[in-house]
């Protein structure tokens, strides 16, 4: 692809990922307005300040969410760059606009505790998960738990667990001991569905394995996988002997399949297993099986 071809294609590129970060937006804002909020179950994060200072003061929860969120929006924007603080801006004002539009719109879930925080969990998860897809983001406390991390001998994870603690213990304040858990519920099984919606449900997963057995090993892998792998060195710590780890890239449905074809070959075999967020460039194709 030339230059030309790269300028004309960037603005329609750009123009796709503002338009479903928006539309992520006005997803999570429907869940929100439509079933958590009604119920009186809060989210986490900068949202769910903004629900409590929404309860509490009676002020507009959009105008909240937006203010609420500048700091992090700057954070973001000097931690991790201009391109994301602006996505993020047009995905934080579109959730604002969202839950003031959608302020008056019938609850679709009433009643059914179980049932609205699963419900409004999958449908934020959702909504949040197109928006990072995209590069974007609708909840600042993230930035902050990776601003943190830098400073604390914490990690990112653990802070934005500790995080949420303290907003789901002020979300108590409001919505008592019983929403906050549900807040919480909701919140959890949201930040599975963002995961899901970020990773794809096919996402793949690298094999590392060290086995006195190399080239049969990635000669069966070939043959009975159809996948291709790749060499290197590798020394032992404490022998000092010298290995070949081999290195796969496979699917999740073929996981219970290289596991059988690595105990076949050797099952004394040291196996290491990540999973993988995308993959791109080289060969990934699947080869004939012969």
């Amino acid at each position: 692809m030339n230059n030309r071809t790269k300028q004309k294609s960037y603005p329609l590129k750009v123009a796709s990922r503002l338009l479903l970060i928006i539309i992520g937006a006005l997803i999570a804002a429907y869940g929100l307005e439509a079933v958590l909020i009604p119920n009186n179950v809060s989210d986490g994060g900068v949202t769910g300040l903004s629900i409590v200072g929404s309860q509490l003061f009676g002020l507009p929860l959009g105008l909240l969410i937006a203010v609420f969120n500048i700091p992090f929006v700057w954070l973001g924007y000097k931690q991790i760059g201009k391109s994301f603080a602006i996505y993020s801006v047009v995905g934080i004002a579109s959730l604002a606009v969202g839950t003031s539009l959608m302020h008056h719109i019938p609850t679709i879930v009433q009643g059914d505790t179980l049932l609205v925080t699963v419900v409004g969990g999958i449908i934020i998860g959702f909504g949040m998960g197109l928006a990072l897809r995209n590069g974007g983001a609708l909840d600042g406390i993230d930035m902050l738990a990776v601003l943190l991390s830098r400073k604390l001998p914490f990690g990112t994870s653990d802070l934005i667990l500790f995080l949420n603690m303290f907003v789901f213990i002020v979300v108590s304040t409001v919505f008592g001991l019983q929403g906050a858990i549900l807040s919480a519920i909701a919140y959890y099984i949201a930040s599975k569905v963002i995961h899901i919606v970020e990773e794809g449900l096919s996402g793949s997963k690298t094999f590392k394995i060290i086995t006195r057995q190399p080239e049969k090993m990635v000669e069966t892998i070939r043959d009975r996988l159809g996948r291709s792998a790749t060499y290197k060195d590798a020394y032992g710590g404490y022998s000092h002997e010298q290995f070949k780890e081999i290195t796969c890239v496979i699917n999740r449905m073929e996981e219970s399949k290289m596991k059988e074809i690595i105990h076949d070959i050797d099952e004394n075999a040291f196996v290491t297993i990540y999973d993988v967020a995308e993959v791109k460039g080289g060969n990934f194709k699947k080869h004939d099986i012969h």
